[in-house]
């Protein structure tokens, strides 16, 4: 009886396995084939609407990064330009400086020679007076360098960080910040 039901059911497991064929093909095309079809032509679309412009915005961060960088550059090397100036100026003041010293203790000299017929105590009053009055002007001159250094640095610094530093600036700064304190070393 076995084989009698083997023989009745093969022309239904035949009509079955040609009609599980038929389902999985398409316009006569497997299955398969219409899927790797339509996986391209997503990619493809998803690749013109969307890697494209990212890619293009991405370049153009780019540029823009790199315009900011060098005009920091030039920004740094106006900065060291000025602090070389306040540099050369300070050696002329102390060069200045140098002379009032050489002056005073000529004068001192000469001083003490067209009076050497007056008494040590005149001339000891005298030298120290000169003395005096140059460590007076040299910190006076030292002191007034320094305001102006000062003065021209913090100024030149507020010029440029005030025109610079914008509040998207200052937002990314901080989060750069915070992203960079989150990283472990």
């Amino acid at each position: 009886m076995t084989a009698l039901a083997a023989l009745a059911a093969s022309p239904v497991l035949a009509a079955l396995s040609e009609e599980a064929e038929e389902a999985a093909k398409f316009l006569g095309l497997p299955m398969w084939l219409w899927q790797l079809a339509n996986l391209v032509l997503f990619v493809g679309v998803l690749l013109y609407f969307v890697a494209k412009p990212l890619g293009a915005a991405f370049r153009q961060r780019q540029i823009q990064i790199e315009e900011r960088r060098q005009e920091a550059e030039k920004k740094r090397a106006a900065v060291e330009n000025l602090a070389a100036d306040i540099r050369s100026r300070t050696a002329a003041i102390e060069k200045e400086i140098a002379e009032i010293r050489a002056r005073g203790l000529v004068d001192g000299e000469e001083a003490r020679r067209s009076l050497a017929e007056r008494a040590d105590a005149e001339s000891e009053r005298i030298r120290r007076d000169a003395a005096e009055e140059i460590e007076r002007r040299l910190a006076a001159a030292l002191a007034d360098l320094r305001r102006t250094a000062a003065a021209l640095t913090a100024s030149s610094a507020t010029d440029i960080l005030t025109r610079e530093i914008t509040p998207e600036d200052r937002e990314r700064l901080l989060a750069d910040s915070v992203e960079r304190l989150e990283r472990p070393s």
